[in-house]
């Protein structure tokens, strides 16, 4: 007769013995030996003359893995570029606004290979397939599709495709000129009024507050028109860096005011508190602690400060306190374009068009960069 430990099964998967030792005699065999289970597979009932097994506990088994794609250990500026990636409308306008700059960086290619006329030639008595530049009475030819002219010519027989991306160019320089100065003064500007409160809080947000009383057109206009005719020092009146100075002073305020209320909440925290006490120096801390924590608000900040620069200098060159001449923008050509609204309406629809498309889509694209930094928003992340 055998005498040993009975088998069971484990979890519905067939017999073992390997768990625990068993003795038999010799001619006998714990196989020969019935056993009885139950529905539960987790543990079976003794065998003959054996002794009860208790059932085998769950103890190893990794947890149930959630649904859905893990976010653990992700940082927020690779989830906002995961919410950003996801926003289709916001990355579509996106690629247009790159397409513009592209095409824009690449006038002077298109001048010289394609169109083969500088932006300030003149030819008021040329003539393309058969039709005068200019008519009698001065008029400008309008659209021909074809390598010259493509867009017409302007008052003075430029072409004003060549000028259009050319004065692309020159907006999109001063409105980035115009940005880092935002960017940099107006950050400066927040962390020390915000930081150190008190006496150069007291100094510095006045300054601002003068400074954001004014509109920004009407600044631009007296302050432009001043320096137009005398310069910055060294820098003559018709430089294009007139009006990105203007623009990027006029716009520091707007950026100073949002990162003083940021600083002003990031310096209670625990974390600041920790860097004073262990003897941290006041730029460190700001550079270091507070800065990173303010960055989101800079990143949403650049494409809308890119956009209002470019549209201020838009109606700055319209109204004449802006780009100066020979150089070309699309405020100068739709304000050359206005006289021929009955004649050439392309002549000052064209220019508009392309300020509109640029300044939409940055617009459109710093939404999207906005709603992927706010920790707040409600976008289910997918992987």
């Amino acid at each position: 007769m055998a005498l040993g430990v009975p088998r069971f099964r484990r979890n519905g998967q067939g017999s073992s013995t390997g768990d625990l030792p068993t003795q038999t005699t010799q001619g006998s065999s714990t196989e020969d030996l019935p056993t009885q289970t139950t529905q539960d597979p987790s543990f079976a009932l003794p065998e003959a003359g054996g002794v009860a097994a208790r059932p085998e506990p769950l103890v190893g088994r990794p947890p149930a893995e959630p649904e859905g794609p893990s976010t653990v250990g992700v940082g927020p500026y690779r989830l906002a570029f995961r919410r950003l990636r996801r926003n289709k409308t916001a990355l579509f306008f996106g690629a247009v606004f790159i397409a513009i700059v592209i095409v824009c960086v690449l006038a002077p290619v298109y001048s010289h290979d394609v169109a083969h006329i500088g932006p300030n030639v003149t030819n008021p008595t040329g003539t393309v397939n058969g039709k005068s530049v200019l008519s009698t009475s001065g008029v400008p030819i309008g659209p021909t599709f074809t390598a010259h002219y493509f867009f017409g010519a302007d008052s003075d027989g430029r072409d004003l495709a060549v000028r259009l991306l050319y004065g692309g160019r020159t907006s999109l320089i001063i409105g980035g000129i115009a940005t880092i100065i935002i960017i940099v003064f107006g950050t400066l500007v927040g962390l020390l009024a915000g930081y150190f409160r008190g006496v150069v809080d007291a100094v510095l947000r006045p300054l601002m507050e003068l400074i954001w009383s004014f509109p920004p057109v009407i600044l631009g206009v007296a302050v432009g028109t001043a320096l137009a005719l005398g310069g910055i020092g060294p820098i003559k009146g018709n430089s294009i860096f007139i009006p990105a100075f203007i623009i990027g002073v006029i716009y520091i305020p707007y950026l100073g005011k949002p990162i003083r209320g940021e600083v002003l909440r990031l310096r209670e925290m625990d974390f600041v508190d920790a860097a004073r006490v262990q003897g941290m120096h006041p730029w460190r801390i700001m550079l270091s602690e507070i800065l990173p924590n303010a960055t989101s608000t800079i990143i949403v900040f650049i494409p809308m400060m890119l956009a209002t620069s470019i549209l201020l200098e838009a109606y700055l060159s319209f109204l004449g306190a802006g780009v100066q001449a020979p150089n070309a923008s699309w405020g100068t050509l739709i304000s050359d374009g206005i006289t021929y609204l009955d004649t050439t309406p392309s002549f000052a629809l064209i220019p508009g068009a392309m300020l509109v498309l640029t300044v939409l889509s940055i617009n459109i694209l710093g939404d999207g960069v906005r709603d992927a930094l706010d920790p707040r928003a409600q976008v289910k992340i997918q992987t």
